[in-house]
């Protein structure tokens, strides 16, 4: 593994990497992991931090970077697995997203189009949205907040008593919560979420778990729902990001990213 070179190529773009060595464990499901690429912070500012597992033999490359976008994309190659990642800068931070396996991607923007979700891709298509214009952060078809995507949805009919105020918005795996002012949410799976489960258990789980471990009955849950159909307007604002308001309805999409295998426990919980 040529640090040197990877830590070259991240300057490329702007940013500082480090690269070190140590038991790490993932930070969506807990468990133990031979990969991360995080970010990370100290006295000089924001850093990305690829962890490797000791004696894990990985093979890290860059094979694309954008420096007038400030992103690149990183391959990591465990024997015949292959994980890639979106490393750039969002608005007002360095980020890092997982790309989904299920997309062959060898560039920044196929990357950036593999991460969002298929209903924003069927509606670039239908309202003609240029190659060029995809990457904005707003267009016709959708407006995007970090790993969110807000589409118009002015056909759907809200029960005006189940509307809720500064709702959170968030993945499940303890991530900084997106605050919608008003949502309306539908369908979706009842789910128990703590520290120790942020992903959520269903009821048969959480029953079981409660059971086996009474306990457990203490850890703080949270009644959520996994994956419901999701609609907000108003402000949706994150420390972050700059605040968007969105004039009526629009449904609420998450990016592809938990599709990944590095990030396979993420859901949307609402």
């Amino acid at each position: 593994m040529d640090c040197q070179l990877l830590e070259a190529r991240f300057a490329g773009m702007g940013a500082r990497l480090k690269v070190q060595e140590g038991a790490l464990r993932n930070p969506v499901g807990g468990s133990a992991v031979n990969l991360t690429v995080d970010v990370q912070r100290d006295r000089k500012g924001e850093f990305f931090e690829i962890r490797v597992r000791p004696a894990v033999d990985v093979r890290l490359e860059v094979v694309d970077v954008q420096p007038s976008r400030r992103h690149l994309l990183l391959l990591a190659e465990e024997r015949n697995r292959k994980l890639k990642f979106v490393c750039g800068h969002d608005e007002r931070q360095w980020f890092v997203a997982a790309v989904p396996e299920d997309h062959g991607v060898a560039t920044v923007e196929t990357a950036l189009e593999a991460l969002k979700p298929v209903e924003v891709q069927r509606a670039q298509v239908r309202q003609r949205i240029k190659t060029e214009e995809r990457s904005r952060r707003k267009t016709s078809a959708y407006i995007r907040q970090g790993e969110w995507f807000f589409m118009p949805a002015s056909r759907v009919t809200v029960q005006e008593w189940l509307i809720l105020h500064n709702e959170p918005l968030t993945r499940g795996n303890g991530s900084k919560p997106h605050i919608a002012e008003f949502c309306y949410r539908s369908g979706g799976e009842t789910v128990y979420v703590c520290d120790r489960h942020p992903g959520g258990l269903g009821e048969v789980a959480y029953q079981k778990l409660l059971a086996t471990r009474p306990a457990a009955k203490s850890w703080a849950w949270q009644v959520m729902r996994r994956n419901p159909q999701v609609y907000v307007k108003g402000r949706v604002s994150h420390p972050d990001h700059k605040t968007i308001v969105l004039p009526g309805w629009y449904q609420v999409l998450m990016n592809t990213e938990h599709r990944s295998a590095a990030m396979q426990n993420m859901a949307f919980l609402d």
